[in-house]
């Protein structure tokens, strides 16, 4: 998968659902390499828990898990109050009328086992796709912004942005060039306000604090641009 992708999924975190040990633990290792957190749980009751504790962005479940409930009935649980919440299944069967079910709850992809590599994959990238990915941006290899959430991530540590810092990156971002004083004046300053010098030397110093390092670079005289290497 190109690291492109990677470094997006680095912004989310999945909570994984399997009843049997082996294929549970062979999958978490993988997702624990492409996502910012991973959660892990061996059947419906105690993933319907993970998922009210951690709140993931994704969820993968397989259907069949004895004893108790499916994981049609936990995906029919969760959806009576959450829609947002992206959700792939499992199944090493391919049974029409779990399939017809598993539709009208507007899951992300029905992956049938074995889950190999290129199906997973395949599946995260229809996850990354229900996204809008505009909000997430990447800044290099190992850093993102997320403009929807207003924090940059190096995927070990978050910083939050404030509002005239997140307009300012995603300006920089999406231009890819220098962006003037004035850009940033009509851009990012509010109406009622200045950007006197001292408020713009404030306003830059914060903000490097929380790039990556050097990445922001000051064109004497005209404004700053981003370096992204």
């Amino acid at each position: 998968m190109p690291e492109s992708i990677t470094s997006k999924l680095n912004a989310f975190s999945v909570l994984y659902i399997e009843d049997e040990d082996g294929i549970r633990n062979n999958i978490k290792e993988i997702l624990n390499h492409l996502f910012k957190e991973t959660y892990t749980a061996k059947n419906a009751n105690e993933g319907y828990m993970k998922y009210v504790q951690n709140k993931p962005d994704l969820i993968i479940t397989d259907i069949r898990m004895p004893p108790g409930d499916t994981g049609i009935d936990l995906i029919k649980r969760i959806r009576e109050e959450d829609s947002k919440t992206r959700i792939i299944v499992t199944s090493a069967h391919t049974d029409l009328e779990y399939m017809l079910t598993a539709a009208e709850l507007h899951l992300v992809k029905y992956i049938i086992k074995p889950i190999t590599q290129e199906k997973l994959m395949d599946a995260l990238e229809a996850f990354l796709k229900t996204h809008d990915e505009s909000k997430i941006y990447t800044i290099n290899e190992t850093w993102f912004f997320d403009y929807s959430k207003s924090i940059i991530s190096n995927g070990e540590e978050d910083f939050n942005l404030t509002k005239k810092e997140s307009k300012f990156l995603k300006l920089l971002l999406t231009k890819n060039r220098i962006i003037t004083y004035e850009e940033m004046e009509n851009h990012i300053w509010d109406e009622d306000s200045v950007m006197t010098q001292n408020a713009m030397r404030l306003f830059i110093k914060n903000f490097r604090k929380k790039l990556p390092e050097k990445s922001l670079k000051n064109i004497q005289g005209t404004g700053y641009r981003l370096i992204r290497e």
